[in-house]
């Protein structure tokens, strides 16, 4: 017993010695030994040196003033920007016409018989009920405006996603060159690239459609090159070995064999795009967004509610008719498109013989004064005063002090150097050597830019409202997991969280939680939870039933199952949901700086506000390179055969 005591102290180091991590964090400290005192010799500790930043002030101002100057006199803005804002103005004023033109009763036959046809009466139902409900609360009018609006910005963003991942699929080395590029269109902020877009096509229709395309057409690309690198390599030389050309292949196989992705991408897209309606709406748009943004300018939620439900209501039902046409299920033969649309037609036609083309004000419900009774009760009895627990100002306030002011304090005091080589080692360790010089550069990008501390600050409000969304969103996915029930109530929640505008529930956050980063973090939290439930519900159910029946006859615990099962070989769909819990928090980065969050966020929408377009794309520009790292530190990275980390 001795000899093996005494040998074990020699041979634990032995063996950690051999694992991976261990010679990565020894390399880490070799070099940290080497370059932290070189780097605070030359520019000592503390915040990041003013010696190493960039100041993009005056090109950023010139670049302004000189569209600003020539933007009704340059050939380019005559004969190209010109052109393409005309023909968005054309095309969404055409389909907004022939919305009108068909009347609710006849728009509302082609809703419900589309999804007849594509998923069965259930789905049809459920869509007759939606459009009736538009009509109900008021709503039917801007919703054919953001329903015109969203038909010509989804067609274009599907078009340009489509030819991005078409070169994107078929070429490795475009895939490697469109990468950065679809992950800057989908992480920097809406507001950042909104005054580009209105400097050059003003404010109006054409800037929110091409906004609305930035932000919506990545999807769409990134899964369609995923179809057709996905592809059946056995069908695909089957077909060349017919002798068919490059494009017979793609149009005969590819694109075929990759319908379901290319579904999936359009389904995305639609909600990309309905979820930039309110954004959109700042810069000119009409609508429902408008409405909602209008509403929440005199602090009318209830009329922003109004507005808010039937993009709700529009968002659910796209998705699930998208969704089922993308499983492939059809209740009908090849006669049912004939079918809905002499049906459409009919209805139509009937419903302007009757002069019953407008949607009657007699058939209107005001929901605004309960919903703001409702509102005004919660503020009153909710906020303060509450016996035992304490009202919802105090949460905000201690979660302030307790959580956000720690973290933050805590991230500004470290020296520059360290929060690098922080990022290094946690990037490195969960990846490759190029993940860790990746993160490396995004997070000295921040500094080179001029904003060091702020960035600390939004870095410190994403991380505490990551946290509070995964202990939230795993539990009630371990729950979700474990019972059929539970998850069919959470789904209709879900959906709502993830489709209401974020404007719409600002309010009723602000009047709970007061202004400042609380109420900030309480909304990036309910705007991220949906989506990591869902991932994590997913990974959870699709462990193998082979190993839970193993656990079970071996008289294991629902408790040790879990955790020794379950969660383990979910662990890649853990580590996904914990990425897009990150990227989403960060997404509403710029919504909590209309509320007191402060930081780049307050940047981004100042920048937009006083048309000052250095200040919001800096600050812009920062969120992307926030994002580009938090990805690569949560998102681990496959080392390739025969080369190292």
């Amino acid at each position: 017993m001795a000899t093996v005591t005494a040998s074990t102290p020699r041979a634990l180091p032995t063996g950690l010695l051999k694992h991976r991590a261990v010679h990565k964090l020894l390399l880490i400290a070799l070099a940290a030994a080497v370059l932290v005192p070189l780097a605070n010799a030359q520019w000592a500790s503390g915040s990041w040196p003013a010696a190493l930043t960039v100041d993009l002030t005056k090109p950023l101002s010139s670049a302004s003033d000189w569209i600003i100057d020539n933007r009704d006199s340059h050939p380019l803005f005559l004969y190209f920007f010109g052109y393409v804002s005309n023909a968005v103005v054309i095309s969404v004023h055409a389909v907004y016409v022939v919305l009108l033109g068909a009347g609710w009763a006849g728009v509302t036959a082609l809703g419900a018989l589309v999804a007849w046809r594509v998923a069965g009466v259930r789905l049809a139902l459920g869509t007759t009920a939606a459009f009736l409900a538009c009509g109900l609360l008021g709503m039917w009018v801007p919703t054919m405006q953001t329903l015109a609006l969203m038909v010509v910005a989804v067609l274009a963003s599907v078009v340009v996603g489509v030819l991005l991942g078409l070169a994107a699929g078929l070429s490795g080395r475009m895939d490697r060159i469109l990468r950065p590029v679809l992950d800057t269109m989908q992480v920097m902020p809406a507001y950042a690239y909104l005054l580009p877009v209105v400097l050059v096509f003003g404010m109006g229709v054409p800037a929110a459609v091409l906004a609305t395309v930035v932000y919506a057409a990545p999807p769409m690309a990134r899964l369609t090159a995923l179809g057709l690198q996905g592809a059946d390599k056995e069908v695909l030389e089957a077909v060349e070995s017919l002798g068919t050309t490059a494009r017979q292949r793609l149009l005969t196989a590819r694109i075929p064999l990759a319908r379901k992705e290319l579904l999936l991408g359009l389904n995305q897209t639609i909600m990309m795009a309905l979820s930039m309606a309110v954004i959109a709406s700042v810069i000119g748009a009409a609508g429902l967004g408008d409405r909602v943004y209008q509403a929440l300018a005199s602090v009318d939620v209830g009329a922003a509610l109004a507005a808010g439900i039937p993009i709700v209501l529009l968002a659910v039902v796209l998705d699930r008719v998208t969704g089922a046409a993308g499983d492939g299920t059809e209740a009908q033969g090849r006669a049912g498109w004939a079918y809905a649309l002499a049906g459409t037609v009919v209805v139509a036609v009937a419903g302007r013989l009757l002069g019953r083309l407008d949607w009657p004000d007699a058939w209107t419900l005001n929901i605004a004064e309960p919903v703001n009774r409702a509102v005004d009760w919660m503020t009153n009895h909710l906020y303060s005063g509450v016996p035992v627990v304490g009202g919802t100002a105090d949460w905000a306030g201690h979660f302030t002090t307790w959580v956000l002011d720690p973290v933050r304090n805590g991230l500004q005091g470290l020296p520059w150097w360290s929060v690098l080589l922080i990022v290094a080692t946690l990037a490195w360790l969960i990846g490759t050597w190029r993940t860790a010089l990746t993160a490396v550069l995004a997070m000295a990008a921040i500094g080179v830019l001029g904003v060091w501390t702020p960035a600390l600050d939004t870095l410190s409000q994403v991380l505490a409202a990551v946290a509070v969304t995964l202990v939230l969103g795993f539990a009630t996915a371990v729950a979700a997991a474990r019972s059929d029930r539970v998850e069919r109530l959470l789904r209709p929640v879900l959906d709502v969280f993830q489709t209401m505008p974020q404007f719409v529930y600002l309010i009723p956050v602000v009047a709970l939680f007061g202004v400042g980063r609380a109420p900030a973090a309480a909304a990036a939290v309910v705007y991220a939870l949906p989506a990591v439930v869902r991932i994590t519900t997913q990974g959870l159910r699709q462990v193998d039933p082979a190993a839970m029946e193993s656990s079970h006859s071996l008289g294991a615990t629902s408790w040790q199952q879990l955790r020794q099962v379950q969660l383990p070989l979910a662990r890649p769909a853990l580590l996904l949901a914990v990425n897009q819990g990150v990227v989403l928090v960060l997404a509403v980065v710029v919504i909590g700086g209309l509320v007191g969050g402060g930081a780049l966020g307050y940047d981004t929408v100042f920048g937009l506000a006083q048309g000052d377009l250095a200040t919001g794309l800096v600050a812009g520009a920062a969120i992307v390179c926030l994002g580009l790292m938090l990805d690569r530190v949560t998102q681990p990275t496959e080392r390739r055969t025969g080369k190292g980390a």
